[in-house]
């Protein structure tokens, strides 16, 4: 018999037990104020960025002096001399002042005939350190940075080797220690890159180049170097930013520089006891000899166009950097840091 009451059976459902079907009920008028306010910020936003500038040819400047950011399309024979490139490398960071940040110190600059090697020796003799600079064969390079060495006021002399070989390395830090009188800084930046796209293409020969000339070579100065570094002393590695990121064609140069970030750490957490610090500088895309001597021209006049900036940097704009962590004036707390300069987060 009906009583006149709905069973449970005949009960409607709550519409939001069926999606799309029920009812929508709105909180009130906040959320169409809120979803207003959005499009209308969405609608300002796109004519922002319709009035946005496109990036220039320039690439960023933000430095005392313009820096050019289109390089000449043009390869160079190994190992590359900077004499023969069409677009010389800037060095002599003609802003930077002197203040003795270094003065009375002896350094020892691998790869310091040219790129970054010359502008960090050149900047070391501006702070008042005398200069010994090793090389492979690039002996008008080396005359050069000699030259430039001079030119500050203090003593360079020039070594020609292969930091390969260990015996080299030790007569070389030997010969360094009797011309300048002792030595109180080294800074490991010699280097091989060749371009590889495939693994496959990557043969033996290439390979222990790259590993005897970037992570042997830095283990084989430091060790040779060490004896002759007292408290205060400073090693400076140059690592880079392929051994942050990679680099698909260059598998065995980021591998090398991703050993040097951690032969940083490791050497610096080994050598504190005794009062030396071990620092790294990681650069982004550099215009020196390095590239040019790997690249096909058409690649070397696109270099460093996809860096943030949108150029590469000259050396004048690194070594600064080298300055900084081999001061006992300014980096004495400052030990197994790998400092990146790449002119943005990404390189």
């Amino acid at each position: 018999m009906a009583t006149g009451r709905k069973t449970s059976g005949s009960r409607k459902s709550p519409a939001s037990a069926q999606p799309g079907k029920g009812r929508v009920k709105t909180a009130g008028a906040g959320a169409d104020t809120t979803a207003a306010r959005q499009r209308a910020l969405q609608t300002q936003a796109r004519r922002q960025g319709a009035g946005k500038p496109a990036c220039s040819d320039g690439g960023v400047q933000a430095g005392v002096r313009r820096q050019p950011a289109k390089m000449p399309a043009q390869h160079l024979d190994k190992p590359g001399n900077e004499h023969e490139l069409q677009l010389p490398p800037r060095y002599q960071a003609p802003a930077y002042r002197g203040s003795g940040k270094l003065q009375g110190m002896r350094a020892l600059v691998t790869g310091g005939d040219s790129g970054i090697g010359r502008a960090v020796a050149v900047l070391f003799a501006r702070e008042g350190a005398d200069v010994a600079i090793l090389y492979l064969d690039e002996h008008e390079d080396a005359r050069a940075t000699c030259a430039a060495v001079e030119k500050e006021g203090r003593r360079c002399i020039a070594i020609s080797g292969d930091v390969r070989d260990p015996a080299f390395c030790d007569q070389a830090a030997r010969q360094a220690d009797r011309a300048l009188g002792g030595i109180d800084i080294l800074v490991n930046n010699a280097a091989f890159q060749l371009h590889c796209h495939r693994l496959e293409d990557l043969g033996d020969l290439h390979l222990q180049e790259t590993l005897q000339t970037n992570i042997a070579g830095y283990i084989h100065m430091a060790r040779a170097v060490l004896p002759y570094l007292g408290q205060g002393g400073s090693i400076i590695n140059t690592g880079s930013e392929t051994a942050l990121f990679g680099s698909p064609s260059l598998i065995d140069y980021s591998a090398t520089k991703g050993a040097i970030h951690a032969l940083t750490l490791s050497l610096a957490a080994q050598l504190l006891p005794r009062g030396i610090r071990v620092n790294c500088v990681a650069p982004g895309p550099v215009w020196t000899p390095l590239n040019p001597a790997d690249k096909d021209a058409g690649d070397v006049a696109r270099f460093g166009g996809d860096s943030d900036m949108g150029r590469p940097a000259q050396p004048e704009e690194v070594s600064p950097a080298y300055v900084f962590l081999a001061s006992p004036v300014t980096a004495s707390y400052i030990s197994g840091v790998v400092l990146p300069v790449m002119g943005g987060p990404r390189g």
